[in-house]
This record gives C-alpha cells, structure tokens and sequence, in this order.
C-alpha cells in the first residue's frame, strides 16, 4: 500500500483559514446591521435589527467554538496556537460589543441617535471590513503590505473613535440635566467606542502573527 505517512499532518490547518474569513466576515456583517440600525426610523425595523444582530451574535460564538475544537484537536496550525486563539477570541469580542451596544439600545429604549453614536456605528464598520481585508490576506502573506495597510487604518480609525467618544461624553454632561438619561447614553457609547478597541486588538495580534511570519 503507498500510503504518505505526511497525509496525516496535511490539509487539516487549511480550516483554519476558512474558519477566520467566517468569522471576520460575521463581524462586518453585524457592523452593517448595528449602522441600518441606528440610522433607520422604523420602529418595526429595529426590533428586526436587533432580533438580527443577536441571530449573527450566536453565529459568531458557534465560529469560535468550532475554531477552538480545530486548534484542540489538529497536529498541525497555519500560526502559532496562541494567536489564532487570541485572533479568534478578539474578533468574537467585537460581535459581542456590537451585540451589547444594540441591547443597550433596546433596553433602555434609545430612540434618538446622537451623531455620535451614529458615528461610532460607521467606524466600527470601516474596521471591520478593514479586518476582513487583513484576515483574507493572512492565507498566503504574500501581500504583506496590503495587511499592514488595513491594520494601520484600524488603529487609525480605534483613535478617530477615542475622540469622537470623549467630546460625547464632554457634551452630554454638559447638555444633558436628566442623569439616569446621561448613564444611558454613557454606557451605550462606551460599548461602542470598545469595539473599536477590540478591532485593534484584533489588528495587534495580525501583526503579531506577520511579525513571527516574517
């Protein structure tokens, strides 16, 4: 029997790539449901929205767990186990900030979007498809330039969202006189302005992964 004893240490670290464009691709799709959510007037597409954000929030945990049973039990991993676990885990957190930044929103029945909660919306979404870019990129490396682009642009935009977040939160206490209104607003913003921080993380671990790659 000519049987390649190196068939067993092969294709199986390919899923792993598949596993984390499922992943990033999951997280720009919540970051384009939290945008149609904040920006639509529709009182029966929000509850849509919301019912929509938390189905992807499921998908993206059943992502993680998947990836995690693959780095349990395969030989043989594209990067270092460490960081496709933390890669993993830091996209998975930017699902659940959007899905806790939407359930604040419904919970504490948030009608009026302020411009920067809007804002903050759209920044989340620039970084996650950013991400997206970075992750496709990961499988070959042979465009290391184009993955470092993406990752700057993230911590570029983690920083744009710092700002947009603490003139927010200067305005509303200034504005706002109603003070269980003002820790509304303040814990809806703060969840997003972190899914900014954990798209960053996100990109850290990326060049982390190029840096030990290189």
């Amino acid at each position: 029997m000519n049987l390649n004893i190196f068939q067993f240490f092969q294709p199986k670290d390919k899923i792993f790539f598949v596993l984390f464009r499922k992943s990033s691709a999951n997280a720009t799709a919540t970051a384009k449901a939290l945008v149609e959510l904040v920006t639509c007037t529709s009182e029966e597409k929000r509850k849509e929205l919301f019912r929509e954000i938390e189905r992807l929030e499921h998908i993206g945990d059943g992502i993680t767990h998947e990836t995690f049973n693959e780095l349990s039990s395969n030989f043989i991993t594209p990067f270092d186990r460490g960081d496709i676990h933390d890669l993993v885990s830091a996209i998975d957190d930017i699902v659940d900030y959007i899905h806790g930044a939407s359930k604040r929103i419904e919970l504490y029945k948030v009608t009026e979007m302020t411009p920067a909660i809007i804002k903050l919306a759209e920044l989340i979404l620039k970084s996650t498809e950013e991400l997206e870019t970075a992750v496709t990129e990961l499988r070959v490396l042979r465009n290391v330039s184009k993955i470092k682009e993406s990752t700057v642009r993230i911590n570029s935009i983690e920083n744009h969202a710092d700002d947009i977040y603490d003139m927010a939160i200067a305005k509303l206490f200034e504005e706002e006189k109603n003070a269980v209104e003002v820790i509304k607003m303040k814990d809806v913003l703060f969840v997003l302005e972190t899914a900014t921080d954990k798209c960053e993380d996100a990109a850290n671990v990326i060049n982390t992964i190029l840096i030990k790659n290189a």
